[in-house]
């Protein structure tokens, strides 16, 4: 398994980007889950999701993803998914999470 990596880029005021790589699965989720957690509790507009280096993900990875868009719709912040991997949107396709307004329907 390859160590779950993540930068936050503040350069954007109002739509920080959380980059994450490697493998976001059930034993490495936690912390983008408490950042993702911190960075919607300053109720940014947007909060921008990058999966450019992301290698895997399980359904633990994935629901971070849900809960994310759910928290972000309760508190007003819409989340974006930038650079995801083919595989990643083929999930979020059978899934049902891209219909109708799910995560990446938000971008």
């Amino acid at each position: 398994m390859t160590p779950l990596t993540m930068a936050v880029d503040l350069a954007e005021p109002g739509a920080p980007v959380i980059r994450i790589g490697g493998d976001l699965a059930f034993t490495t989720a936690a912390p983008l889950r408490h950042e993702v957690d911190r960075r919607l509790a300053e109720q940014p507009p947007t909060l921008v999701l990058d999966f450019a280096e992301l290698q895997f993900i399980d359904s633990t990875g994935l629901s971070v993803i849900v809960n994310a868009w759910r928290e972000g719709q309760q508190s007003g912040t819409s989340i974006r998914l930038r650079s995801t991997p083919r595989f990643l949107d083929t999930i979020l396709d059978m899934t049902g999470v891209t219909r109708g307004r799910g995560p990446a329907r938000m971008a």
